[in-house]
């Protein structure tokens, strides 16, 4: 069925590992990784995935989690970014709004290096639970798990756990 404004199905994608039936992913979503092949980026079925979306895995060698498994029926709308880089779960049924950021990995920024740039990256995986909902431009911070049923107002920067079912703002 051709949907208006959403992107055509497919059966793979360049980055993934696999991609479950029904799937929809623009053209433009790209994926950064290198370093080993294997089950790192995986999508469910009936998910879709729509223009200008960024996936950063970055090198699955430097940490154990690293990945990005997003389940079925899965709607991430236009521009979000999404870095697997410390590991990101996305379970099903979950809505993430345009221009999200879910951020895994980051700079440690107290061990004395002068340029942030060269300083030893921090990593902690995020879970998003079942039915969350993720609001339009909110930034998720590694280390962070968002509870089922949970919405995460839009514009909020979330830098603790959500608990299931709860709307946290600001």
């Amino acid at each position: 069925m051709q949907l208006q404004g959403f992107p055509d199905p497919v059966e793979r994608h360049p980055g993934f590992d696999s991609v479950g039936a029904g799937t929809r992913i623009a053209e433009d979503v790209s994926v950064f990784r290198f370093g080993e092949p294997g089950d790192v980026v995986t999508i469910g079925c009936d998910a879709v995935l729509h223009r200008s979306v960024r996936i950063v895995i970055g090198d699955t060698r430097q940490h154990t989690s690293t990945g990005l498994h997003i389940g079925d029926r899965v709607h991430v709308n236009v521009g979000a970014y999404l870095s697997g880089e410390g590991g990101l779960r996305i379970s099903d049924d979950v809505l993430i709004g345009p221009h999200a950021k879910l951020l895994s990995a980051g700079h440690q920024i107290d061990d004395g290096t002068p340029c942030v740039s060269h300083a030893p990256l921090t990593f902690g995986e995020i879970t998003i639970g079942k039915g969350a909902w993720i609001g339009a431009g909110a930034i998720v911070l590694e280390g962070v798990r968002v509870g089922a049923g949970a919405v995460v107002a839009a514009g909020a920067l979330v830098r603790e756990a959500v608990p299931d079912f709860a709307v946290v703002a600001g």
